[in-house]
């Protein structure tokens, strides 16, 4: 509305000099070329009914060319800017009286919600979560575009900037559940001051980039200092490392004797082209696989029919030694580990937490990135088929794509599928609904930042138990009182949510053998694994 305000300002001035030019003119040629004396008044009257089209026949007609000409370009000129004035200022104007009124201030009745500040892609996944639980919540957005947009979208906005006490006191900050700070590492650093200054009991949340901005953060007083991207490296790390040692990998521990496991099926695996039925990973293993990634899509449970391709993950629920088991029917008979046999495409923060943890294990890599740094042993883009090729792609076993940009790397996982049908592709994602074109790119593995950082909030802000931070799957404990009295068959759980309840706790006791038969207690904690949106339906549903 500014700018509208600032163009209508320039118009009307320029407006205002245009007539008085044209008056000018007008006065001069009437008294010294027409022969007909008219006053200045007279001449700027004419002009304005020339713009206005409400006519000027009083002095028409007139005798000589100049006259005729410059009444010509008056008419015109007129017409110009009524024209100009409709898009740039008519039309704006409207827009704005039809468009969806923004807020700038919450209720006051609005309390124990959760202020984020600001929208981002990573807050899908938190609002989803407080969604299905009922937690209010509002975005503090700067940007009255996107807070608009945001508004018709469904969401709880205000149009503010949170870096400012206004801001934050228009959130309600003071009768908050929490604050949540996720710009940049020096703006929400400034948010979690301003936000201390406001209220000394609401808990503050930041989200880092940097892992060296943690301290400062504390030092400005967040309760709690996130690091996602950390978390999202060592995890994509720890699938490599899993599949060229003999450890199972990042397994979800559920009891001392019980956990779960994804496990990406390798390129050249002996279960690639079975279906699950045919895989033997129940009756040769000795475990019990509770869903299943095909192309981006979850299935739980899966169809026993369904065939096994490279590139499917698999979720797989055993003691210990019965997930070693399965975990060797996953892989390719090669595990050697060689020189350059792992690519990491990105030396940001996620590239170099994949390095730390390489290091860590003893296991090889070659580093690729656009920068020639430290720490970086071929200088090129991931998305360019000779950078991927001085890497080793041929050679390489695998190939972890820690760009930030999501079109990058769907693009560069073309490229190295293109150049190398065998190599095992991972993929950092920034956004949840890139993964699906991740996949069918080609890669065999994606995990999402949004997803990591939703998991990780949600579960500080709502004192929740996620097992699973850093996996495709979410796995959480809950209490199910609105099943109370049902066996998991009679509720209908796996049909209505999609989640399958894999063991829960009774008595302190830790039951795994969980079955359609199993009744459920108002009391019993439930272990319950799922997609995201399908943790959050049991919740809102059953919870």
């Amino acid at each position: 509305m500014d700018t509208w305000r600032q163009r209508t300002a320039y118009y009307l001035v320029g407006l205002a000099a245009v007539m008085l030019a044209y008056a000018g003119l007008y006065y001069y040629g009437m008294n010294a070329i027409e022969g007909r004396p008219r006053t200045f008044l007279h001449a700027l009257q004419v002009v304005v009914e020339t713009f206005t089209t409400t006519g000027f026949g009083s002095d028409s007609p007139w005798q000589t060319p100049e006259m005729n000409v410059l009444v010509i370009v008056m008419d015109l000129t007129g017409v110009v800017l009524i024209f100009l004035a409709l898009p740039v200022l008519v039309f704006p104007l409207f827009e704005e009286a039809i468009s969806t009124s923004v807020p700038t201030t919450l209720p006051d009745d609005v309390t124990d919600h959760v202020v984020i500040c600001t929208y981002t892609t990573r807050v899908d996944p938190l609002v989803a979560e407080l969604d299905a639980v009922d937690v209010p919540y509002v975005i503090v957005e700067p940007d009255r575009e996107n807070a608009q947009a945001l508004v018709e979208g469904g969401y709880d906005v205000i149009h503010d900037d949170p870096d400012t006490e206004r801001g934050l006191r228009a959130a309600n900050l003071a009768d908050a559940r929490a604050l949540v700070a996720d710009v940049s590492d020096q703006v929400d650093a400034s948010i979690v001051l301003g936000a201390r200054d406001i209220s000394e009991d609401v808990p503050l949340v930041s989200i880092v980039e940097e892992p060296e901005s943690v301290r400062y953060h504390e030092l400005a007083g967040a309760d709690v200092v996130l690091s996602p991207r950390a978390i999202l490296g060592e995890s994509l790390a720890n699938k490599v490392a899993a599949a060229l040692t003999a450890d199972v990998g990042a397994a979800i521990e559920i009891g001392d004797q019980f956990d779960i496991v994804e496990f990406p099926i390798h390129r050249g695996s002996e279960i690639v082209g079975k279906t699950l039925a045919e895989s033997g990973l129940r009756e040769q293993a000795g475990v019990n696989v509770i869903g299943a990634w095909f192309d981006g899509d979850f299935e739980s449970p899966p169809d026993p029919q369904r065939r096994i391709e490279s590139g499917t993950v698999l979720l797989v629920s055993g003691e210990e030694r019965a997930l070693e088991r399965a975990k060797e029917l996953t892989l390719t008979e090669s595990r050697r580990v060689e020189h350059g046999e792992t690519i990491v495409a990105g030396y940001g923060e996620v590239g170099q937490r994949i390095a730390a943890a390489f290091d860590d294990a003893g296991l090889s890599y070659t580093v690729l990135d656009v920068e020639d740094k430290e720490g970086v042993d071929v200088v090129g883009d991931a998305t360019d088929a000779e950078a991927l090729e001085r890497a080793g792609i041929h050679d390489a076993r695998s190939l972890i794509l820690a760009l930030p940009d999501d079109t990058a790397a769907e693009f560069a996982t073309l490229v190295a599928r293109d150049r190398s049908d065998s190599v095992e592709i991972l993929c950092r994602a920034e956004e949840v609904e890139t993964t699906k074109k991740m996949y069918r790119a080609g890669a065999d593995y994606v995990l999402s930042l949004a997803t990591v950082t939703g998991r990780m909030v949600a579960s500080e802000v709502l004192e929740e138990d996620v097992i699973s931070l850093n996996t495709q799957i979410e796995v959480v404990r809950t209490k199910a009182p609105g099943l109370a009295g049902q066996t998991l068959a009679d509720a209908l759980v796996r049909s209505r949510t999609g989640c399958t309840v894999v063991a829960l706790e009774r008595d302190g006791e830790l039951h795994t053998d969980v079955g359609p038969d199993t009744e459920i207690r108002a009391e019993d904690d439930l272990i319950v694994a799922g997609t995201d949106a399908g943790t959050n339906r049991f919740k809102e549903l059953l919870a």
